[in-house]
């Protein structure tokens, strides 16, 4: 059984992002967090409303909730901005953990990302929460499990050491958009998400 590949946006809506996103769903993208708190509800309703509405229900979001009946979205992330889930029958509900004492007290949840896992890419001083001995052992009594996703950090080198804990999947974001946002080059972007996509598959 592969892991779940999950990716996060960058938190800044990107030139042309849509385009990029449909590309990504393209080649087979399964679950896109879109992720942009400093965006308004009318900016995300126009990025949504570019994106191939086939590709609606591998879409979760983290802010302006409303837009969930609007385009048919797959589900919400819950945060400190969000802390409850609208009332809406038929969408996942998620959320985020930073504690082993958090995801073991939390229930109801479709899934939780717990972070950070490893040392952050895309946040300098942001590093991992967790010794190996911790994780391993979280994961040997059930506390870490297929409805856990590592969060912070993941890059194609540590996800198989995210599947030796017993994590269900990972879920990226400096992995992938990091040189993108430097360099703006497609081609790169698509490459490092051929090589998640390859690697998750394979665990």
């Amino acid at each position: 059984m592969s892991m779940q590949l999950i990716t996060l946006t960058a938190e800044r809506i990107l030139s042309n992002e849509a385009a990029i996103l449909n590309m990504l769903f393209d080649e087979g993208l399964p679950l896109l967090h879109l992720r942009k708190p400093c965006s308004s509800a009318s900016e995300m309703k126009e990025l949504l409303a570019a994106i191939n509405p086939s590709f609606y229900q591998r879409i979760v979001v983290h802010d302006h909730f409303e837009l969930i009946a609007l385009f048919r979205l797959k589900g919400v992330h819950l945060n400190r901005r969000n802390p409850d889930a609208p009332n809406l029958s038929s969408i996942t509900v998620s959320r985020s953990c930073h504690s082993l004492q958090a995801i073991s007290h939390l229930e109801g949840y479709d899934y939780l990302f717990l972070s950070p896992v490893f040392d952050s890419i895309s946040k300098q001083d942001y590093i991992h929460a967790f010794t190996s001995e911790e994780l391993r052992k979280a994961g040997s009594r059930g506390i870490i499990n297929n409805k856990i996703m590592a969060l912070g950090g993941v890059h194609p080198a540590n996800i198989p050491l995210a599947t030796d804990y017993g994590f269900g999947g990972v879920a990226v974001l400096g992995a992938l958009w990091g040189e993108y946002l430097m360099d703006g080059n497609r081609a790169t972007l698509l490459k490092r998400f051929h090589t998640l996509t390859e690697i998750t598959g394979k665990q």
